[in-house]
């Protein structure tokens, strides 16, 4: 039989959080009491008046074809929104609205990348990164991290070569959740600049954040790492907008233009009725998501307190996972052994490129965690 699919296709992996999540539903479906920590979404509903948003602009007809990279209102509400919220000043121009945040960085990789270049991703990360910049033609290559579980600056300088082009910066971080000091933010931008390295920035967790930290900007350092930065951002997590799928980029002309053209090429353009909605979203911001952020904070706490002490983690200042080392088993047996005999479902961390860890998420019940608090400390127990 003759094979059609592609070598690059080959290579890819499926998504492991989806992988897990398929798993425990297939148990709950045989009647197992499942906790599922793997799903990275909000379990909140979204608030009421983006629904009722979208439903008037699907009454008033609002479900045609839009400019490919969005409709001018939204670009604009998005230029003043990282104007308020983040000190930088965009035209409408330089704003790319997506079917998803995960949509604008597959569009960036392949709006900037040429075959064989490098792009810089610091491990843990997110499990599509490295995959990304495959799809595309470029090389994924992983920085190693500090005591922080931030970027390891020694590291990145000893990587990078007349073949790299960005660096992929996620902060607030999934999986780790830490949040990207001032410090560490103006170190990382002395490296990238003096390289001539662009920057993505990826900022969907950017309001979910605990103890009074900011999530800072990396594009709002100076006018020089803003000109070679991309920002990414969306309303997935923000404003429990997962399945909505609606993101957006910021990025100089050049790459916006390029990013625009890909687009109206494969996907057109994004949802016309949802961006309706997420106007609304922009409008009411924090009345929308402090509710959820103070309930991941409460929850967050909760486990600060009461999981084992024998775990070790990176202290999550932002997002809503706990990234935790149970010991030396491999990551993959881990999950298995937890889900099979405990009926934790956790994604491993050997896909986020750091492995002897698994992911947690507290975007569940209170109730929920207590559970997973006492089968995780028998588990820790009773490990061979």
């Amino acid at each position: 039989m003759v094979d059609y699919v592609s070598e690059k296709a080959k290579e890819i992996q499926p998504s492991a959080t989806l992988a897990v999540n398929r798993r425990a539903r297939q148990l709950q479906q045989e009647g197992k009491e499942i906790i599922n920590l793997s799903v990275g979404e909000p379990d909140f509903d979204t608030p009421g008046v983006i629904k009722e948003a979208c439903q008037a602009a699907l009454k008033a007809g609002f479900t045609k074809y839009t400019d490919s990279s969005g409709i001018l209102e939204l670009r604009q509400a998005i230029c003043e929104k990282l104007e308020r919220e983040n000190g930088l000043d965009y035209s409408p121009e330089q704003i790319v609205v997506s079917n998803g945040a995960k949509h604008s960085l597959f569009n960036i990789m392949m709006a900037i990348l040429n075959p064989g270049e490098e792009v810089i991703i610091p491990a843990p990360y997110w499990v599509s990164y490295p995959e990304m910049v495959k799809l595309a033609g470029g090389k994924p290559v992983i920085c190693s991290r500090n005591e922080r579980f931030t970027a390891n600056l020694d590291h990145l300088r000893e990587l990078i070569t007349p073949r790299t082009k960005a660096f992929i910066l996620n902060s607030p971080a999934n999986p780790t959740g830490v949040v990207y000091t001032q410090k560490e933010l103006e170190d990382l931008t002395e490296i990238l600049l003096s390289h001539k390295i662009l920057c993505i920035s990826d900022e969907i967790y950017e309001h979910i954040v605990f103890d009074g930290i900011k999530a800072v900007s990396i594009a709002s350092l100076n006018k020089e790492i803003k000109e070679r930065c991309v920002v990414v951002n969306g309303f997935s997590k923000t404003f429990s907008m997962t399945g909505w799928r609606l993101g957006y980029l910021a990025a100089p002309k050049a790459i916006a233009a390029a990013v625009a053209n890909i687009q109206s090429q494969t996907a057109s353009n994004p949802v016309s009725f949802v961006q309706k909605a997420a106007l609304v979203a922009l409008k009411y911001q924090k009345n929308l998501y402090r509710p959820m952020v103070e309930e991941f904070s409460r929850r967050r706490e909760f486990l600060l307190k009461n999981l084992p002490e024998v775990i070790f983690y990176p202290r999550p200042d932002g997002a809503f996972y706990f990234f935790l080392s149970l010991g030396k088993v491999a990551s993959p047996e881990m999950a298995d052994y937890l889900l099979q005999k405990y009926y934790l479902a956790v994604v491993p961390g050997r896909d986020f490129g750091a492995d002897h860890f698994i992911r947690i998420s507290f975007a569940t019940s209170l109730e929920n965690l207590r559970k997973a608090v006492e089968r995780l400390s028998e588990a820790v127990n009773n490990l061979p």
